[in-house]
């Protein structure tokens, strides 16, 4: 066993680790912790379906906010970087990028408010104000993921870890504040959700300088001409990842909408394996994109084989232990909200798993350039989640099940294109890249 750590380790080490991981990384642990420290004590003070409400408007925002404006953030940050080593200013870019965020922010807000009435209803439990807490939510992660590319972008890694750290400790601040007055209504804990992300603006811009270098005029073709379906990809990944905690809210009927609140616990216990990985993930990208630009595609397959090893490892110990631990530690952490048992959790963190692997494998179909086969794998991996849903008849079997299942086929589906593309491109030049890219998109 020692042995076996000792190599795992040494592999770790050699791991194309991208410049930022650690400071981002570091950024990530505060913010994960801060997260639970919010699911514990807002499930302390609100009642089964006040948390559940709570928890849906949790789905809702990091299924919008990151699937809209990280592609935006992630091509920002690219382009920003490319007009840098050339010794050009970015900012008409990063205006051009500011225009785009706002037209989705407000398209999103404008969607929601026109379907308020079966999103408050079913969703929210009746709680309106949850869908004022959406809407500041789509506002303030707009300005953050686009602050937080210009960040990434100008190389500012210290601050752009320090935005993830920060929103995490303001959000724990207020919470821990609103326990001490004996709040009691969603509403608080939602804008508690949504507030955060501004001060963690502030407290990263303070001291930051020539941020915004003036430059020539940017199209929005220099942003990516793949944006779109970077944007589809990205919002049917966490759609995925969520889409459990939105079915059990939808499905359950009135005698089971206080049993929701149990689920979602679960579901937070089971994704902990996911904190682990996504500092690098976060990281991951811009370094599997200049191994595939430079034509070093040995090296590019090296690393995603290690880095899969990695994964593979943290997750088959992330079910091991949530399924052995994970019904203690519920009831430790959600006394009052806890109801599952070993068997969910292993199903709960087999899906965890399935997602972190697509997550994993579609990074490196976005470095080389295969933003639609990434788009495609999750397009049918959500067909996959629909379907087993419809078979199973349990609340929270179907769930779990759709869960896995949908994660399974994204993450196969995902290996066989990356392996694909990454046989077809062995040796290929940038423009054969581009060539080889484009002959399987149209195959798709």
């Amino acid at each position: 066993m020692a042995e076996r750590t000792q190599r795992l380790v040494g592999a770790a080490k050699k791991l194309p680790v991208p410049e930022g991981t650690y400071v981002i990384g570091l950024g990530l642990v505060l913010a994960g912790f801060a997260a639970y420290g919010f699911q514990i004590l807002a499930a302390k003070q609100l009642s089964e379906q006040d948390y559940a409400a709570l928890n849906v408007l949790w789905a809702i925002v990091f299924v919008a906010a990151p699937g809209l404006f990280q592609p935006l953030e992630q091509e920002v940050a690219r382009a920003l970087a490319h007009r840098r080593a050339q010794g050009v200013g970015g900012a008409p870019l990063v205006k051009r990028a500011a225009i785009l965020g706002g037209v989705l922010a407000v398209g999103v807000a404008l969607a929601a408010a026109i379907a308020h009435t079966p999103i408050v209803d079913h969703l929210f439990n009746g709680r309106t104000v949850l869908l004022y807490a959406l809407f500041a939510s789509l506002g303030t992660y707009y300005v953050a993921h686009t602050t937080r590319g210009v960040l990434s972008g100008n190389g500012r890694f210290a601050p752009y870890g320090m935005m993830h750290g920060s929103e995490g400790v303001v959000r724990m601040l207020i919470v821990v504040g609103l326990v001490a007055l004996g709040a009691t209504l969603p509403g608080w804990y939602g804008f508690a959700l949504a507030i955060p992300p501004l001060f963690a603006v502030a407290i990263a811009l303070r001291g930051q300088r020539n941020l915004m270098v003036p430059g020539p005029p940017a199209p929005y073709s220099e942003l990516s001409n793949a944006l779109a379906w970077l944007l589809v990809g990205s919002v049917l990944a966490q759609f995925l990842s969520y889409a459990s905690v939105l079915t059990v809210q939808i499905l359950a009927s009135p005698e089971q909408k206080e049993l929701v609140a149990g689920f979602i616990t679960g579901l937070f216990i089971a994704r902990v394996p996911l904190l682990l990985f996504q500092a690098v993930q976060a990281a991951l990208l811009p370094k599997l994109s200049r191994l595939a630009s430079e034509g070093k595609h040995d090296d590019f397959r090296a690393g995603m084989r290690k880095l899969i090893v990695v994964v593979i490892v943290i997750c088959v110990s992330g079910i091991v232990a949530a399924t052995a631990l994970g019904p203690w530690a519920g009831n430790l952490l959600f006394p009052s909200k806890w109801t599952l048992g070993n068997g969910d959790m292993f199903m709960l963190t087999a899906g965890a798993t399935g997602f972190i692997l697509a997550l994993t494998l579609s990074q490196g179909l976005i470095a080389l350039k295969g933003y639609a086969q990434a788009a495609v794998a999750w397009i049918v991996g959500i067909v996959g989640f629909v379907v087993a849903v419809w078979l199973v008849d349990d609340l929270f079997l179907r769930a779990e099940t759709g869960f896995v299942v949908g994660s399974a086929i994204a993450a196969a589906l995902m290996g066989v294109l990356l392996w694909r593309l990454m046989h077809t491109t062995r040796g290929a030049s940038l423009e054969d890249l581009v060539e080889i890219v484009e002959h399987e998109t149209l195959e798709i």
